[in-house]
């Protein structure tokens, strides 16, 4: 008994809706497939110590930004591994992002030459994708995402006003150990290193985005903060050493560093919040 191709026609597009296959020649083999939930490390609230971000003045004069007792306000979800280049080219495929200025990089690589809108766009693309809330993290938050592999960057000197010279010859050996260690080699995520918590590739040839404002302050004798005012055309980029940059640029070593030895290059990981 012959079966007419009509019958035929319609019973494989309802398999194949049943099925969720999707059929040559239909619209839908030509939408992006979803994106896998990133490898994430949940961090929970806990105090630590931790020196706040920013420029900061005693008395008229350059000072270490103060020492204080933090904690995350919530529990989040922050990404194991930086965003790739390949999770990069997802959301540029999809029309979600713009080509970053390295675009014949490995996908296995971190994504670098993208801004802080950049950075935004993607968190914005991949919220969408997978219905969660996707952000970049805070100083706080990626600080205590590095936990032992964070770095102080204070220089435990204390400005004279009679000889300013004291602060600037530290300020200079600080950033002339930096250029001599700088790691300019971009490995593939997560092959860097991992720290007590799961979290890999901190501080190494790519700095890191924050949704941290740069802020410039007063303290007194004590470290006590007397007024702060917070710059949101800057952003703190995390890596090596804190960064203050400013939100267009991409290319770190054309300038837009606030001040010392400039990034080597600019990337992101971002935070999911937990409900």
């Amino acid at each position: 008994m012959q079966i007419s191709t009509i019958f035929l026609s319609g019973l494989v597009t309802a398999l194949a809706g049943t099925l969720q296959l999707v059929l040559p020649g239909t619209a839908s083999e030509h939408l992006p497939d979803r994106p896998l939930s990133p490898v994430v490390v949940r961090l929970e609230p806990a105090p630590f110590e931790h020196r706040i971000d920013g420029d900061w003045q005693r008395d008229g004069l350059a000072a270490d930004a103060p020492l204080v007792v933090v904690s995350i306000p919530a529990p989040v979800d922050i990404m194991a591994v930086p965003v790739s280049h390949g999770d990069w080219m997802d959301c540029v495929g999809s029309g979600g992002c713009a080509a970053p200025g390295q675009i014949t990089a490995r996908p296995d690589l971190p994504v670098t030459a993208v801004n802080w809108f950049d950075a935004q766009a993607y968190a914005t693309w991949l919220s969408e994708q997978t219905g969660e809330t996707w952000r970049l993290p805070s100083d706080i938050e990626w600080a205590h995402a590095a936990a032992e592999l964070f770095r102080d960057d204070a220089l435990d000197v204390e400005s004279d006003p009679a000889n300013p010279a004291v602060r600037w010859l530290a300020e200079y050996q600080v950033e002339s150990a930096r250029s001599r260690v700088l790691d300019r080699e971009i490995r593939p995520v997560g092959s860097l290193n991992v720290n007590s918590l799961g979290v890999h590739d901190i501080g190494g040839a790519v700095w890191e985005w924050t949704s941290t404002c740069l802020r410039r302050g007063d303290i007194d004798a004590s470290g006590n903060i007397l007024r702060e005012t917070e710059s949101c055309g800057i952003y703190i980029a995390e890596g090596l050493h804190r960064a203050a940059i400013i939100d267009f640029v991409r290319d770190p070593k054309s300038g837009g560093c606030s001040v010392g030895v400039p990034p080597a290059n600019l990337g992101f990981r971002l935070v999911r919040e937990v409900n």
